[in-house]
């Protein structure tokens, strides 16, 4: 849910990116498969950069675009032009790539202690295999609230002391939380620890991706939306939260007409514009969505490099890795990027005293992004559209339930899961 890049940063990457070997046809490159808006992130640019004048190597980069890059990389995987090296987030789309077969795991690379826990965890598989090399900008999602206005209260424990909290926000006449209904990812916060606490959670996600179960038969997920029904309806979210949207957020908060929403924190860094309150007044503390007793954080979604185990080139593929997982190099990469570590010796980036603050908290509470990454056929538009017709008071907690699961699997039907 990141922002996109600004017009002028994303047309000077791509310079970059032309530059850097984007258009060779020296056999010997190793060619670099992704998607055309990953590619020309600064960090990345920087990387292939540094790569070809430190090393003397060529790269080839190779960019497809975003709506078309799944398909046409399952394509060229079976072709003489399959990459040697795939960006891939570990999400569900994944599972169609027959990851054992086509790539290369990495659990004794020598990098793979250089990872931090939170980042190693999102790339590694439910066998516990390393699946590749996270390189990429990373947040903490959770709920950023105001700490001014919440002076007083005290950071909420379990969901019954965040919800009387509400409450009494409520009745000094604040609105407490910013739910942006024009947006769409705030459910997963809420649904990561369903699918991702042991023991139960990743038997659920298998069952739920298999058909053998369905939404409306986990009971935490139909808690959550009636978690979410209630507060809407108690005024928690404020009276005109459907009519609003992503340049909605910064003046509700800047402005103290909201205590809290559930956001990550390089939003405060890319859009947060400062009003009666800075960025400075704000902390973060876990979401609490009625399916953790004790709240829960999302860990950032990362894109992998991943090695083809069918390259001729595989050893110079592996090579780059080691070099952009060095402290030398990474660190040259990620100068002034906004993001939470992913690498144990990343110093040159920006991390929010807001994250660090909690780092505690985030150590104990913190989940990898499941729900939206690892659910077939998840959309976060699909769960908000039916949310919102909750909201309008068009259908039942049980019927929004039961329309989120119905669409979650067109979606995945339209994709070509077997499903």
């Amino acid at each position: 849910m990141k922002p996109y890049l600004p017009l002028a940063l994303a047309v000077a990457a791509s310079l970059a990116l032309a530059g850097c070997g984007g258009k060779t046809n020296d056999p010997d490159a190793l060619t670099i498969l992704g998607k055309k808006s990953d590619l020309t992130k600064p960090y990345m640019t920087e990387i292939f950069e540094h790569y070809q004048e430190t090393t003397g190597e060529k790269l080839k980069i190779r960019s497809v675009e975003d709506a078309e890059y799944e398909n046409e990389a399952l394509r060229l995987l079976g072709t003489d032009e399959a990459p040697d090296i795939l960006l891939h987030f570990h999400n569900a789309d994944l599972n169609r790539f027959n990851v054992e077969e086509n790539f290369l795991y990495f659990n004794d690379a020598p990098w793979a202690d250089e990872l931090t826990d939170s980042a190693r965890a999102y790339c590694t598989d439910a066998s516990g295999n390393l699946l590749g090399l996270p390189f990429w900008e990373s947040s903490v999602s959770g709920c950023y609230y105001n700490t001014k206005l919440l002076k007083g209260f005290g950071i909420p424990s379990t969901q019954e002391d965040f919800d009387g909290m509400c409450e009494s926000l409520l009745d000094k006449g604040i609105t407490p939380i910013f739910w942006p209904a024009g947006c769409s990812w705030m459910a997963q916060f809420g649904l990561d620890p369903v699918f991702a606490d042991a023991p139960n959670g990743p038997e659920t996600l298998a069952k739920l991706n298999a058909k053998e179960i369905k939404y409306e038969d986990i009971s935490s997920v139909t808690d959550m939306v009636t978690w979410i029904a209630n507060a809407a309806k108690k005024g928690w979210f404020g009276k005109d939260f459907l009519d609003k949207g992503w340049d909605d957020i910064s003046p509700a908060l800047a402005s103290g007409k909201a205590a809290m929403t559930f956001i990550w924190d390089t939003w405060f860094y890319t859009d947060f514009k400062d009003g009666t309150y800075t960025k400075d007044d704000f902390a973060l503390m876990p979401v609490f969505m009625n399916t953790a007793q004790r709240g829960t954080y999302e860990g950032g979604n990362l894109n992998m490099m991943m090695v083809n185990k069918n390259s001729a080139k595989k050893e110079i593929a592996i090579d780059f890795l080691e070099f952009c997982a060095a402290p030398e190099n990474y660190n040259v990469a990620f100068n002034g990027i906004s993001t939470v570590s992913v690498f144990k010796g990343q110093t040159t980036n920006i991390q929010s005293k807001m994250v660090t603050d909690a780092k505690s908290s985030i150590e104990k509470y913190e989940r990898v992004s499941t729900a939206s990454t690892k659910i077939v056929g998840y959309s976060a538009d699909d769960m908000m559209n039916a949310l919102n017709a909750l909201f309008r008071g068009e259908i039942t907690v049980d019927a929004c339930v039961k329309r989120m699961d119905e669409n979650r699997l067109a979606k995945a039907r339209a994709e070509g899961a077997e499903i």
